[in-house]
């Protein structure tokens, strides 16, 4: 689907060469991109963006000076995009608990393709970055304002006055698309973008990247024309702590720097749109190689659902370069099915040809394919060695053949069982499935009963998803039982949005080689914390605590009934089984808002805990938190509210008048009001017969059409086809250029079918009149 957009708007910028604006210039297509980089993505948008939908070529014009260029016949099918001129664009971006970060695009658009006394719909794109999730978009243009918003899918009686939408939503799951309908060529529209995204962490530093690489077609059109760019970005960590700017693409003032927190700001005149993306990172300097961590506490607010109190506890893992990690003992369990054929099996080899050249030589490890059967490497662990990693990459050559169906529950027993001997190392089973099965919550059963609570390290399990056909719910819940971790890769096969350098348009092996990474960098392990006697009722999110791990810092959220203790104590294992033990520090949530930042997390988690307790009050609570928090969910939905003004004012004028003799309907929609409801925006619970007729990821399941069907469809596009280039004038200057015996032929055939339907007409009335 995102391939047609970057067709649609190709065509658009061939549609748009008709438009003229006087001397300065004409808008032509960007040039194309080198020959290595251009494909049929190549005109996705790579920052938030607006397009005029063109179904009728004929209204593409100037809105200020008519050019009455030639009539267009035809339509577009499907329509052209054209993308429209910025006037202005502003990024406010506030990074916290250097894990979390709230981006907002305010920009100014002008409707500059479409005659003035014409309309068309305009299509809002906005390239949502890895891992983030979208928060709202609001477009105002003349006396209309259009506002998106959550509305809950039980809720019956509002959805029964809301139009669902045929398009909008996400086209695969980072490109999120909206249709403002029925606006007025030349009008100006103010819109304003917001997201949620995840802060990067590499090697002690904290990276914001924000989509911000504009073309040249949304320059607009005049060099008087004034283009203003503005950049404001706000960091706040833990109170105390100093930040030390690092890097930054556009050339930041600062604005503030006290302890903890630092303000930057960009303002200027520019001649053209920004050409690069966004880019912002600090450090948290830290002489200390200790573990570090402190708790924030959060009252709930007066609208708060749950009026219990929130917590948000934050460990980092200090210094770096002195940490030890965790010996590890790997179990690879990777899905081979019939749906793995192709490129990604291919990627799936590479990716794990890698994660074993990256074991230390006293690691140990063992891999399990599996379909419907298993096929082990060893039946033992072994040690990787140089010559165990080269056998163990052979063997993945030869052995990894997708085919067959799917069964989850064999290898993992497997794999744990091969673990039950770890000792003096952290036991990891790394499972990688883009697969449905039928007994999910007796394989999370299963994993949670076999789960110590003693001295020893039960295995721990990080999963891949692969794709939308698996049920991540299931694969997250497998990986917070055994405290792990989960990642989706949900856009195989599809177009993806590249930012920068950390997304690539194939994304299964970089994310599972990071996956990987993560998993191998423990530094802390077994975490606990003794609140549970203190307070009156507490709830941790999620309730094993994973381990920390050198990749970045580890955030819990909560909630709590009672007085808060003012010590707590972490206690857990370190790389040399030693105990640690480290004081928080406790403190009030000042400036930094914790259920914000907690609130998908923590929406993640109960919609696993939903899913495999099919408890229906803890799906309430997932939607309560959902239309509170912003957050999109399962068992919410997004629409968009609009506001006609025009009709508002109208229906005050006209109440005025009738005031005294009757009163409005209770129940009815709000005049100049109506809601539109957008396609659901989750991502579901997998699809198992995708997985048993083995469907790769990424695949669509079309509709088989039958013989009459093509036939009628073919028919009528022949009909048409046919009728437009009758009706069009290449046709008719084409008439004018035939010799004298070929006009004379087809007069001559125009008046014998023409009499052939007199004939006909005649007949039929002396029938009828012989009947009667």
């Amino acid at each position: 689907m995102a391939e047609e957009l970057s067709k649609a708007v190709e065509e658009g910028l061939r549609l748009s060469k008709r438009i003229y604006f006087g001397n300065d210039r004409a808008v032509s297509p960007p040039k194309p991109p080198p020959s290595m980089s251009k494909s049929h993505t190549a005109y996705l948008p790579t920052a938030p963006m607006l397009y005029a939908v063109i179904k009728d070529p004929s209204i593409v014009d100037n809105p200020d000076v008519p050019s009455y260029q030639p009539y267009v016949y035809g339509k577009c099918d499907p329509p052209a995009l054209i993308p429209l001129h910025m006037t202005g664009v502003q990024v406010e971006a506030h990074c916290y608990l250097n894990a979390a970060a709230f981006v907002t695009v305010s920009a100014s658009w002008r409707l500059h393709c479409v005659s003035g006394s014409r309309t068309c719909d305009c299509l809002v794109a906005v390239p949502v970055p890895p891992q983030g999730s979208i928060l709202g978009v609001e477009v105002s243009v003349h006396r209309k304002s259009y506002s998106t918003q959550l509305v809950d899918m039980k809720d019956s009686n509002g959805k029964a006055n809301m139009i669902r939408a045929q398009d909008g939503g996400f086209l695969g799951h980072n490109l999120f698309t909206l249709n403002v309908p029925q606006i007025d060529g030349g009008s100006n529209l103010s819109v304003k973008f917001s997201w949620y995204q995840k802060t990067l962490y590499s090697n002690d530093v904290f990276c914001l990247n924000v989509p911000f690489t504009f073309p040249d077609f949304v320059n607009p059109v005049g060099k008087k024309m004034p283009k203003k760019e503005k950049i404001e970005i706000n960091v706040n960590a833990i109170t105390g702590s100093e930040l030390l700017c690092k890097t930054m693409s556009h050339p930041l003032k600062k604005v503030r720097h006290n302890a903890g927190s630092m303000g930057f700001l960009y303002e200027s005149d520019v001649l053209s749109w920004s050409k690069t993306d966004f880019s912002f990172s600090y450090a948290v300097p830290d002489s200390s190689s200790r573990i570090s961590g402190s708790v924030l506490l959060e009252s709930a607010s007066v609208d708060d659902f749950d009026q219990r109190g929130m917590f948000c506890m934050y460990l980092s893992p200090g210094n770096l370069q002195s940490r030890k990690i965790f010996r590890k003992d790997v179990v690879f369990v990777i899905d081979i099915s019939g749906s793995t054929r192709g490129k990604l099996i291919d990627d799936t080899k590479n990716a794990l040809s890698a994660a074993l050249s990256k074991l230390n030589p006293d690691d140990s490890f063992s891999i399990i394919a599996f379909n419907g059967e298993i096929y082990q490497f060893s039946k033992s662990m072994e040690l990787a060695s140089k010559d165990a990693v080269e056998r163990a990459i052979e063997w993945i050559n030869i052995n990894f053949v997708a085919g067959g169906d799917t069964n989850i529950l064999h290898p993992l027993n497997t794999a744990r069982e091969m673990l039950s001997d770890a000792r003096s190392s952290v036991p990891i089973i790394f499972l990688v499935t883009d697969g449905t099965v039928e007994d999910e919550r007796q394989i999370c059963d299963m994993i949670k009963n076999h789960m110590t609570n003693g001295e020893s390290i039960a295995p721990r399990i990080y999963t891949f998803g692969i794709g939308s056909f698996c049920n991540h719910y299931f694969l997250r819940m497998l990986a917070m039982t055994g405290r792990g971790q989960h990642v989706a890769a949900l856009d195989v096969g599809k177009a993806i949005m590249t930012y920068l350098n950390y997304l690539l348009p194939d994304s299964v092996e970089p994310q599972m080689l990071k996956l990987f990474d993560k998993a191998s960098s423990l530094v802390l392990a077994n975490i606990t914390m003794d609140i549970f006697n203190d307070l009156d009722e507490v709830e941790v999110c999620p309730s094993h605590i994973p381990d920390l791990s050198t990749d970045g810092p580890l955030i819990l959220s909560g909630r709590y009934k009672g007085s808060f203790p003012k010590d707590l104590e972490i206690k857990g294992v370190l790389a040399d089984f030693s105990n640690f033990v480290i004081d928080m520090k406790i403190q009030e949530a000042k400036d930094i808002p914790v259920q914000k930042i907690c609130a998908r997390d923590q929406i993640e988690y109960l919609t696993a805990q939903a899913w495999l307790s099919k408890d229906e009050k803890l799906e309430q609570k997932v939607a309560k938190l959902s239309l509170q928090t912003g957050f999109v969910s399962e068992y919410t939905c997004m629409a968009i509210l609009e506001n006609d003004h025009r009709k508002k004012v109208k229906e005050s004028n006209g109440k005025k008048e009738v005031s005294k003799k009757s009163h409005p309907q209770s129940g009815g929609n709000v005049q100049g009001q109506r809601i539109i409801l957008l396609p659901h925006l989750g991502i579901g619970f997998g699809n198992l017969t995708a997985t048993v007729e083995n469907i790769p990821p990424g695949s669509e399941e079309t509709k088989v059409a039958d013989g009459a069907e093509i036939f009628v469809k073919a028919a009528t596009n022949c009909c048409g086809t046919f009728c437009n280039y009758c009706c069009c004038m290449c046709c008719i200057q084409a008439c004018t250029r035939i010799n004298n015996q070929c006009a004379i032929a087809l007069t001559q055939l125009c008046v014998g079918l023409g009499c052939f339907s007199c004939l006909n007409c005649c007949s039929e009335i002396c029938y009828s009149g012989n009947e009667s």
